[in-house]
């Protein structure tokens, strides 16, 4: 049986009778969690079991558990971790120990993840900040050097992969110029072409062989002065999947941001028309998920042998790291006390 391409959100810490039924309906190919779906590690496995058995088939669960300041896992149950940049700061002192850190880190969020029924990370973030930008990335992103952005990214992405779960790559073909926050705004990049291909396009270039990518909600004026890279057939076609060379599955970054013009089934419909195979909508609320629905179609032809290889890519056995061992080696790593379990 077929499966819808969206990814959805769902209200709470249970899902509501209105949600089983809805999910039940459309089959999404996905699901995403954010904090207000975390209380308990139990609760948290009850979810991911409930969305799994109302989809009726083994759908793949999101997260944001990129660190620092992105992450819905969160004390007193999970531990912090280092930000994208605290990585990228000892990367520049100490590049194998940067590397070896970051790596050590996204294996250890996989394993929180995996024990959850979480296999989808939405990391590495690849985007590269330039000076004035808006600090909506900031210090998510690992530097402000695309090389250094390119192999923090890739140790990531080994780290979660080792661990069994599937990285997102973000926010494709780059976030890191924006001058406003696309959760509430357009951003508009005016930069020209050779200057992003330089800068902003190189870390998604190198990791082009990823399974996932999210796109940005980003006009980038000197390649199309009208839409966002989401919505954006000429950007996907002509740089994402040409340029960048990006020949995984593609998913829209969430719907529900106000940088996209549009009712929420304008913005559904444009988006899949663009180029990507599946929609992403993060904040639950039935009325927009039921607008959604009724735009995408069942997933299938390039789209779906996208999704089968991404999947395909999890390993079936995983070993699992020694907690406190591996927290220890990465606090050395970090500079922070090894005995501070939360820090």
């Amino acid at each position: 049986m077929s499966v819808s391409a969206a990814i959805y959100g769902c209200a709470g810490l249970v899902l509501e009778e209105s949600e089983r039924a809805f999910f039940r309906a459309v089959r999404p190919w996905g699901f995403i969690l954010f904090a207000r779906n975390i209380d308990t590690p139990e609760q948290v496995r009850r979810l991911t079991e409930s969305l799994r058995e109302v989809a009726g088939h083994d759908a793949p669960v999101l997260i944001d558990q990129e660190g620092g300041r992105v992450q819905r896992l969160r004390p007193p149950h999970w531990r912090r971790y280092p930000s994208g940049r605290a990585y990228g700061d000892l990367y520049a002192r100490d590049p194998e120990a940067g590397l070896a850190a970051v790596r050590l880190g996204a294996r250890l969020i996989a394993a929180d993840l995996r024990v959850l029924g979480i296999t989808v990370d939405c990391l590495p973030v690849l985007d590269v900040p330039v000076p004035g930008a808006h600090d909506v990335i900031g210090d998510r992103a690992y530097a402000e050097v695309p090389e250094a952005v390119a192999a923090l990214g890739r140790a990531a992405a080994d780290g979660l992969l080792a661990g069994g779960v599937l990285p997102v790559m973000k926010h494709i073909p780059g976030h890191g110029r924006a001058g406003v926050d696309s959760h509430a705004n357009l951003p508009i990049v005016a930069a020209p072409r050779h200057r992003l291909e330089e800068q902003d396009f190189p870390p998604f270039q190198a990791l082009s062989d990823l399974p996932l990518a999210m796109t940005a909600h980003v006009i980038y004026s000197a390649i199309d002065p009208d839409a966002p890279a989401t919505t954006s057939k000429k950007l996907i076609d002509e740089v994402i999947r040409g340029y960048i060379g990006f020949s995984g599955l593609l998913m829209s970054d969430d719907l529900s941001m106000e940088a996209l013009a549009g009712s929420i089934s304008e913005r559904a419909r444009a988006s899949l028309a663009a180029g990507c195979d599946v929609v992403l909508h993060c904040n639950g609320r039935m009325a927009e998920m039921e607008a959604v629905a009724r735009e995408v179609p069942a997933l299938g032809g390039e789209a779906q042998r996208r999704a089968d290889s991404a999947v395909a890519m999890l390993p079936q056995c995983i070993d699992p790291p020694d907690p406190n061992e591996n927290h220890a080696r990465l606090a050395e790593f970090m500079g922070t006390d090894p005995q501070d379990r939360w820090g």
